[in-house]
């Protein structure tokens, strides 16, 4: 480093070899910075280590690299901290404690924050294993709790046992096709009656009308109608209820010890990941991918899968009273149900979903509180770690 040159004033006295010698020391700079050296205390050093490590993992986290922020979370070593002492008096050299600045003694709570480089890991043991470490720490008490809870009663639901034990008639649990019931058909009305009334002013809308409809169309074939979910998403009942079912299958997931990779409920997003339908929500079941790829499917692990993928129908059913969305859910069921060897009948897979409509309802009923701040910290724009943490905040206590 390059040392500016002295600019304090010298002395008229004289030194042995007739120069006039400074009344300041030369090394002045150097003996400051030896000072400041000394001045600082050892224990301050595990302390700047650890705040430069703790940068390095938000720098993980921002840009969304689960790996590497996994490898930090396990090299990581609980120390028992202590904040910086007010004066050295109050320093004990004896202390097995390292003591550590303000700001850092609230930063272990950062570990949340790993969840949040979850959706974009391709490896989804790599999302496993965050929720497990987390979980290890302490901090996930009710991950995976109800994985062994199943209602008592017999395996065979009928639409009237169903009926009886939610009070709604089985087609409430069935989703509706656009503009036949609840919001898509209080839009299809108005968009009907603003027609008629263009018409009714001698309007000719019917190019644009064509026009609107060819696009309709071709968003509708080509992606997916993502466009037009789009458009959707801005009228206000039609994105909570987008919300209440994806905080019914994020909150089921998390229950039944399935990590979830994300919620995503932008429909482009969606269409770009790949999710068939407007928003989604990504879990992960070790035991439902190892079984299937060994060619085999216990009935626990899909029991597990199938409360999951329709407590999306059970939510929108519990809070509105009957469900509009879960097509693409049914989907995915009838997918995993030709799996099967042997495959189900039509009968088996109607009693199956029937079944695991009322154990997620159920769950979701038994966790009513749990699901409203899921589905407020979602409609919040909230991060998946937070949200999982005002899911944890709203959990009964004798859960915790």
């Amino acid at each position: 480093m390059a040392v500016a040159p002295l600019s304090f004033p010298l002395t008229a006295a004289t030194c042995r070899s007739g120069c006039a010698a400074p009344e300041a020391p030369l090394f002045f700079p150097v003996r400051r910075r030896r000072r400041f050296l000394r001045s600082r205390s050892p224990s301050c050093i595990p302390a700047v280590r650890a705040l430069r490590e703790w940068r390095e993992y938000e720098d993980a986290v921002k840009e969304k690299d689960l790996a590497r922020a996994l490898r930090f979370l396990k090299s990581s070593e609980t120390l028992p901290l202590q904040p910086f002492p007010r004066s050295e008096s109050e320093s004990s050299p004896s202390s097995p404690s390292v003591s550590y600045p303000p700001d850092l003694l609230v930063w272990p709570e950062k570990d949340w924050e790993v969840l949040d480089t979850c959706l974009n890991a391709d490896d989804m043991r790599l999302v496993g294993m965050a929720y497990s470490l987390l979980q290890d720490r302490g901090l996930l008490a009710n991950f995976g709790k109800c994985k062994t809870i199943v209602l008592e009663g017999p395996r065979e639901v009928t639409p009237t046992a169903l009926k009886e034990s939610t009070g709604l008639e089985a087609y409430k649990f069935a989703p509706k096709k656009w503009g036949l019931s609840g919001s898509s058909r209080t839009l299809l009305i108005a968009s009907l009656a603003g027609t008629s009334f263009l018409v009714y002013q001698g309007i000719d809308i019917r190019p644009n009308l064509a026009a609107v409809l060819a696009l309709v169309g071709l968003d509708a074939i080509f992606l997916g109608g993502s466009c037009l979910a789009q458009i959707f998403c801005f009228w206000p009942p039609y994105r909570r209820r987008v919300l209440v079912h994806e905080a019914g299958h994020l909150l089921a997931a998390y229950l039944m010890g399935c990590p979830v990779r994300g919620v995503i409920l932008d429909p482009i997003v969606a269409m770009q990941m790949g999710i068939q339908g407007q928003a989604g929500t990504q879990f992960w079941d070790e035991k439902l991918e190892n079984e299937l790829a060994e060619g085999r499917l216990s009935g626990t692990a899909f029991d597990r899968y199938c409360m999951v993928l329709f407590a999306g129908i059970a939510a929108e059913a519990l809070v509105y009273g009957e469900a509009e969305g879960g097509e693409n859910d049914e989907n995915l069921f009838r997918s995993v149900c030709v799996l099967l060897q042997p495959p189900m009948s039509l009968a088996q897979m109607a009693n199956q979903a029937r079944w695991s409509l009322l154990q997620s309802y159920n769950l979701l009923k038994w966790h009513r509180q749990a699901h409203a701040a899921a589905v407020k910290a979602l409609e919040s724009g909230y991060s998946l770690s937070t949200v999982i943490r005002r899911i944890e905040d709203a959990m009964p206590s004798k859960m915790r």
